[in-house]
């Protein structure tokens, strides 16, 4: 059992608590109560719309994600940390965005797989706290259970949530992870965040599928980070084409974003771009077979969506390339591919292939 503490001795241990969120390389730590009524609202709210798409563990989890003390009883604080992740001397993401052949990677997913590595850092600020106070009600959370982390963090001053549903801070925009220690110790909280975003659209204009549709209100079943990650069946026809050259995750709606102008690059070893993904060629990776897959993805977020979905991406990015001979062969190369998911994919993408070489031929009497 936690011991009780004076209010003086719970502002002082706050205040350390920063401190050595700080020396574990976070970037910000914030205290958040645990009151998410009106984040609870809105969420089912979303999910009664539909919008979390084939996340049904999004409405299995239900009211737990936004009751902190339900989830972990005896919670009565939310301990909130930011860790910058823009990685640095990667390529410019419009240029590979403008470059059919390229394969383009959401910045979050270049370097290791944050979840580890964030989820380190929070234990060893909990062993830290409890060599000081002695033993103490906890549990570490990084994206890996149902947390309301940017409503937490919104209330524990680490930003605002912007109209893409995405956390922003006015001094780091919104290139950072989140991480969460539910603690049961009555912790002084900090003022939530104001919003920032004031009559700015840039993010609803930038995204391809027009998946924020309305301020602060995403469809997944329309996003392509939902698509190229989290679905597991087909993509879609009718998005295939806004797609692009997008083979995991999208980044359109932080890159229009005015507050990333002053995003800072990371200076955490663990999110620097590995095996030139900033940068791969797609014919190149679609010739990725299982075993070099896994091993070029090792310790990389890249690894949740598997072999099969990663082949289906990138075909649906080749569909969208220029037509040439090589794409072709390359695409041809996977007809016979054991799974049906990808030979739908690569079939579609010949076909689009087909198409543009028809249009190009008709154009060129």
């Amino acid at each position: 059992m936690t011991v009780a503490r004076s209010a003086p001795e719970l502002a002082s241990l706050t205040t350390a608590i920063k401190i050595w969120g700080r020396e574990l390389g976070f970037q910000q730590i914030g205290i958040a109560g645990i009151d998410l009524a009106v984040p609870e609202a809105q969420m089912l709210a979303w999910l009664a719309a539909g919008f979390h798409g084939a996340m049904d563990y999004m409405a299995r989890h239900g009211i737990k994600r936004s009751r902190p003390a339900e989830l972990v009883p005896g919670t009565v604080r939310v301990i909130a940390a930011r860790l910058d992740y823009l990685p640095p001397a990667a390529a410019d993401p419009w240029a590979v965005l403008r470059d059919p052949g390229l394969g383009y990677v959401s910045r979050y997913a270049l370097g290791r797989d944050y979840h580890k590595v964030v989820r380190n850092r929070l234990q060893r600020l909990a062993d830290r706290i409890a060599a000081v106070i002695g033993p103490f009600g906890y549990r570490v959370f990084v994206d890996s259970a149902p947390v309301l982390e940017k409503a937490l963090a919104e209330q524990a001053g680490l930003g605002w949530i912007g109209k893409h549903s995405t956390l922003l801070d006015r001094r780091a925009g919104s290139w950072f992870f989140l991480g969460e220690i539910y603690v049961d110790l009555p912790l002084p909280v900090d003022q939530p965040a104001t919003a920032h975003c004031g009559r700015c659209t840039a993010c609803l204009e930038a995204c391809p599928t027009r998946a924020i549709v309305a301020p602060y209100r995403v469809d997944a079943r329309r996003c392509l980070s939902y698509l190229t990650i989290e679905l597991h069946g087909p993509i879609p026809l009718e998005f295939r084409r806004a797609l692009g050259n997008r083979i995991y995750g999208c980044d359109d709606c932080q890159l229009a974003c005015p507050w990333n102008r002053l995003a800072r690059v990371t200076a955490e070893p663990d999110f620097r771009v590995r095996h030139g993904l900033d940068t791969s060629n797609l014919v190149e990776l679609l010739g990725w077979n299982e075993a070099e897959f896994l091993r070029y993805t090792a310790g990389s977020a890249i690894r949740r969506i598997g072999h099969e979905r990663w082949l289906r991406n990138i075909a649906v990015a080749l569909g969208n390339a220029p037509p040439s001979p090589a794409v072709r062969e390359a695409l041809q190369t996977r007809l016979t591919h054991s799974a049906e998911l990808v030979r739908e994919h690569v079939a579609w993408a010949l076909a689009e292939q087909a198409i543009a070489e028809r249009q190009n031929a008709g154009s060129n009497p």
